[in-house]
């Protein structure tokens, strides 16, 4: 009867059989992305081309200065108003729905379509007060009250 297996010696690579496996390894994925790895190369070398590489390149090596300009920009007192006005822009906007931001947006295109054409006669009171006879005048001023009062309401909480 066979003796029963008592040691099992593991294989220890050296460290030229392991670079030889990694070569191996390289050639085998250079052989199967081919395509993928000549249009990497045609795409760096467009970027060499053009400059970008080389800034990209400086940009990585200068990090922590560029890091350090930036947070000192971000931290100035107007762009922290820029972002508060973006946001509260951003929230007062989801409170109005599409349709009412796309009528209004239509509007003010009209009305300065309308401006621009030349005035022939002269504006005085009696012609103001004969503008208000006409529905599309008459609207507009009705709603810039109405516009007027929710923001007066708004600004007197």
């Amino acid at each position: 009867m066979a003796e029963p297996i008592s040691l099992i010696k593991k294989r220890v690579l050296s460290e030229e059989e392991l670079k030889q496996q990694s070569l191996n390894q390289l050639k085998d994925s250079v052989a199967e992305h081919e395509q993928a790895i000549d249009k990497a190369i045609d795409v760096l070398n467009e970027l060499y081309g053009s400059g970008i590489l080389e800034a990209t390149e400086s940009l990585l090596k200068a990090k922590a200065k560029v890091a350090e300009i930036a947070l000192h920009q971000a931290k100035r007192p107007e762009v922290t108003n820029i972002i508060n006005n973006g946001i509260a822009a951003a929230g007062a906007l989801s409170a109005i729905s599409p349709e009412q931001t796309t009528k209004m947006f239509s509007g003010i295109a009209k009305g300065l379509e309308e401006a621009r054409k030349p005035q022939e006669k002269k504006l005085t009171v009696f012609s103001l007060m004969g503008a208000l006879n006409d529905p599309d005048v008459n609207r507009a001023i009705g709603f810039g009250l109405q516009f007027l009062k929710g923001l007066g309401k708004e600004l007197g909480k």
